[in-house]
């Protein structure tokens, strides 16, 4: 398999509390919903994780990476009120093992019993892994296999692309770690609203605006991608 036939989509909600953890989901079914219209296959690896394989697939999403911005109404609000709120988005490649050294000294990895809807445990036995590695503070986790050797195969594949990562960053000099190319999450570092009272959705780096908004979070990104593929 090619290495751009790979992409792994890491969302986490942002600034706005509840609501952007809410957002940050929705984000992600956004995107395994795109993936299977196209084709793809898309496996979730853990609660903010997925792995999206099919032709072509990272080098269609990489410019997904960054802070999405959600205006709306939020179901717990009872004045009726617009909230602002933001998730951020990181696209990664798949890393080849030999390309990244990990010294297995250098990492912290956590067993545990994986987690269902409603925090429910969902195994008997400890099948889920997080892995931290020290020098960086980077975490992973993966808990959607049943075996625990697979899970853990699964969240190094992921921190070995989320160390090639930084790598670019610093030689750069862009950032001290991956997560600044992508913003801290902060309601002005954007590159995309979705307002949903005006039914619109706008990418800020090309300066267009895309209407039905509905069936964009549906899945429907194909319009917004083919926009964003020149950008670097």
């Amino acid at each position: 398999m090619n290495n751009d036939d790979i992409a792994y989509v890491e969302v986490r909600g942002a600034a706005g509390g509840d609501e952007a953890k809410i957002w940050a989901k929705e984000l992600l079914r956004m995107y395994a919903r795109y993936a299977t219209k196209r084709g793809w296959q898309a496996d979730q690896l853990d609660e903010g994780t997925l792995a999206i394989t099919g032709e072509g697939s990272f080098g269609l999403l990489k410019n997904e990476s960054g802070v999405h911005r959600v205006q709306r109404v939020p179901e717990t609000e009872k004045r009726g009120r617009v909230h602002t709120s933001t998730a951020t988005v990181a696209v990664l490649p798949r890393i080849p093992e030999n390309e990244i050294e990990i010294n297995p000294k250098d990492l912290d990895i956590q067993f545990f019993r994986a987690q269902g809807a409603g925090g429910q445990n969902v195994n008997k036995v400890n099948t889920a892994v997080r892995i931290i590695h020290r020098s960086t503070g980077i975490a992973v986790g993966a808990q959607t296999e049943r075996s625990q050797a697979q899970n853990r195969a699964n969240a190094m594949t992921i921190l070995r692309s989320k160390l090639w990562e930084r790598q670019q960053a610093l030689r750069q000099n862009q950032m001290a770690d991956y997560r600044s190319a992508i913003g801290g999450g902060d309601r002005a570092e954007k590159i995309r609203t979705y307002n949903f009272p005006q039914n619109r959705v706008t990418d800020h780096r090309i300066g267009k605006s895309f209407h039905n908004l509905e069936d964009i979070i549906d899945g429907d990104l194909e319009k917004v991608i083919e926009k964003t593929r020149g950008l670097l």
